[in-house]
Formats: C-alpha cells, sequence, structure tokens
C-alpha cells in the first residue's frame, strides 16, 4: 500500500512539475505563483508519501529479523520436549538456543529504538523548512533539464548532473523515462564529463524558460543552457559553481549607467574608492542629492574605462577639474555594483537579512556586529572605509 501511494504521489510530482517547467515565464505573476503554489503542495504530498514509504520498508526488514525466527524456535522447542529421541540433540542445542534467545532479544530491543530514532528523524524532516540533503562526495548534484539543438528549433532533455568544486568536473548522464512519459529516474547512459570554465544566472527576458543558468565548458565549444527545478535549487547551483550575475544595467531618473566588465577588492579598487570619497569630502560635502542624483552615462563610463584599463597604474588620480561631483558619485556607486561578489558577500547575505529583522534592538546591534567581523579582510576594510564616509 505505501508503495502504491508513492508511485502514485511520484507519477502525480512528475506529471505537474513537467507541467510546471513549461510555463511560460511570460505568464501572468499571480498565475505564476499559483503554479508554484501548487507545486510546493504536491511536492509536500510526494515527499511525506516518500518518507513513509521509506519508513515502512525499514520496518519490515527489521521485524524479518525476528517475526520468522521466533516461532520456528518455539517449535523446535516443543519438538525437542514432546519427543524422547530428540533429547540427546536437545541437549547439544542447547547453547545455541540459549545464544539464539540473548540475539533475539537483543534484535528486539535494536528494533525498538531504530524504529523510535528512524520515526523522531521522518517528522523531524516533514517539519524542515528545506528538503534535506545528505553528505555527498560531490559539491552539487541532483536533475536538471538541458537544452538540445534540434533539426527543427530545440528540446529539453532531463539529466543527473554532478559538479566537484575542488576539481571544477560537471558530468551530466541522460535520465531516462518509460513509454508514455513517466518518470523511471533511472541512469544508465555513460556520464559526459566537463571541466566547467564559467557559470553565468540567464535572465528571465533572455529566454522563456524560468530557472535557467549557462555554463561554459572546455571541452564543448558555446554554451550549454541547463533549467533548474526552482529559483532555490538555481541558487544552489549558481553557488556551487561560483556563477555570476548577467551584464548589469542600472537607471537613474533618465541616466543610463553600464560597466561592461567584472571589478574587484583589489589595489586598484581601494584607491579609487579613497580618491572618489577625498573629491567628495574636499568639495561636495554640502550639495543637494549627491548620491540621488545620477551623472552622465557617458562621462561616467570614460571615468571607469580611464581608472579600470588595464594600461592604468594602480594608484592612477582622479582629476577633479575634469570630472564633476555626480560623475564621481555615479562612478563609484557603478564600482560598488559591478564587484565580482556583492560588498557583505553571497554567503553571508540570508545571515544579514535575518538579523536586521529582528525586533530586539540589542541582538539586532550584536548579530549585524558579529557577521561584519565574519566578512573576508578586504570586504571589512572597505566596508570601514565607507561607513566612515557616509557618517561624515
Amino acid at each position: 500500500d505505501g508503495k502504491k501511494k508513492f508511485d502514485k504521489e511520484s507519477e502525480k510530482y512528475y506529471s505537474i512539475l513537467e507541467k510546471h517547467l513549461n510555463l511560460s515565464a511570460k505568464k501572468k505573476e499571480s498565475h505564476l505563483q499559483d503554479a508554484d503554489t501548487q507545486i510546493d503542495r504536491e511536492h509536500q504530498n510526494f515527499y511525506e508519501a516518500s518518507l513513509e514509504y521509506v519508513f515502512k520498508i525499514q520496518e519490515v526488514q527489521e521485524k524479518k529479523k525476528f517475526e520468522f525466527v521466533e516461532p520456528l524456535l518455539a517449535f523446535l522447542q516443543g519438538l525437542f520436549t514432546f519427543y524422547h529421541e530428540g533429547y540427546e540433540l536437545a541437549q547439544e542445542f542447547a547453547p545455541y538456543k540459549q545464544q539464539l534467545q540473548f540475539n533475539l532479544q537483543n534484535t528486539r530491543n535494536n528494533f525498538e529504538s531504530t524504529r523510535q530514532e528512524v520515526e523522531r528523524l521522518m517528522q523531524r524532516m516533514k517539519s524542515a523548512n528545506q528538503d534535506y540533503r545528505p553528505p555527498s562526495q560531490w559539491t552539487m548534484e541532483g536533475y536538471l533539464y538541458v537544452q538540445e539543438k534540434r533539426p527543427l528549433g530545440f528540446t529539453w532533455v532531463k539529466h543527473y548532473c554532478t559538479y566537484d568544486k575542488g576539481t571544477k568536473t560537471f558530468t551530466m548522464s541522460i535520465a531516462e523515462t518509460k513509454s508514455g512519459g513517466k518518470v523511471n529516474g533511472l541512469v544508465t547512459s555513460s556520464p559526459e564529463i566537463f571541466k566547467l570554465k564559467s557559470c553565468i544566472r540567464r535572465k528571465t527576458d533572455s529566454i522563456d524558460k524560468r530557472f535557467c543558468f549557462d555554463i561554459e565548458v572546455f571541452e564543448r565549444p558555446g554554451i550549454i543552457t541547463l533549467q533548474a527545478f526552482s529559483e532555490s535549487n538555481r541558487k544552489l547551483w549558481l553557488e556551487a559553481m561560483d556563477g555570476k550575475e548577467p551584464v548589469r544595467i542600472f537607471f537613474h531618473f533618465f541616466f543610463l549607467l553600464q560597466f561592461d566588465g567584472t571589478l574587484f577588492l583589489n589595489e586598484a579598487g581601494f584607491n579609487f574608492v579613497r580618491k572618489c570619497i577625498h573629491a567628495v569630502e574636499t568639495r561636495g560635502i554640502t550639495i543637494l542629492g549627491l548620491y540621488r542624483i545620477g551623472g552622465v552615462n557617458s562621462k561616467v563610463q570614460k571615468l571607469m574605462n580611464t581608472i579600470f584599463s588595464p594600461k592604468s597604474p594602480p594608484d592612477m588620480d582622479i582629476d577633479m577639474e575634469l570630472w564633476d561631483n555626480k560623475t564621481i558619485t555615479s562612478g563609484l556607486k557603478n564600482y560598488l555594483r559591478c564587484l565580482s561578489e556583492p560588498l557583505m558577500t553571497f554567503k553571508l547575505h540570508k545571515d544579514f537579512i535575518v538579523a536586521v529583522k529582528s525586533d530586539d534592538q540589542n541582538y539586532r546591534v550584536e548579530a549585524v556586529h558579529a557577521l561584519v567581523h565574519k566578512l573576508p579582510e578586504k570586504n571589512r576594510e572597505m566596508l570601514d572605509i565607507l561607513i566612515k564616509h557616509l557618517v561624515k
């Protein structure tokens, strides 16, 4: 019965999941939210059915150890009692019988304790906010849909993928399907093995599918487009693969600020920030809307290209007569936006959000203080420079 329920919930969940993943990102937000709510509900039902099925299997396997041997032992005891010719055999069997009784009692005790422990674990897993992910030899593993070219367009094929961060090894194997479209979940084909070159999140407006990201590998030319099962699943893959955001474009009123490239917290970056802050504090500290009003995009772009050109020295000065305040402040903001990783880091982002949402002011201050000191040294140094400037 548990297996039938599990198979039914599996088929239902994968059917709805296929339908959910094929939804166009251009649908109304309310429609997408309803679809997300439905898939979460079906996922929970599938999750509970699978846990109960595994629990039942474990229970049956453990019961086998004593439910078969116990009646057999009782039969042998009756046989030896009522038949005199079995007396000598019974005497010979006595130490084995006693040892078997001890083993049976230990097995029964182990069954009860193990059953209680597994039941507690199942309840904890049911009440957990996120899926439990057991330890693995891989940094990340799971199913992904891979976009493949066909003569008449593109198709999405389900693969089981693994990634090892240390060696940057990415493998993917086609997951078989039964006839009729039912997912079998078996992976029998030999995996394709690649070495990862780069990973970039795919913008929703650039593709009709949701939860997509692109990777480049050394063994295959071009881009491989992958689709995760959900936004949270995509974030896990991007985090494991050191994924980057697509080139970002920012609007300030009618001014467009864009810098094509990734910047780092290096000597040139620290020099640029200090020079910008010096210029602002020297001549622009009382200007209204100093950081609110954006500079002219072409001037900001020219400033960034001048400072961060490969040929420019890391300690290059900013000509205060050439660059106005709005260009300098926009350049400073653009530098922070284009960092390879946010100043407060991806890793600590959720912890900062949880800390600042606390209603207890003392806890909030202590939590933020502790998180700031968990930042890498360069991030903390840059944050210190910015905060002191903002206080002024």
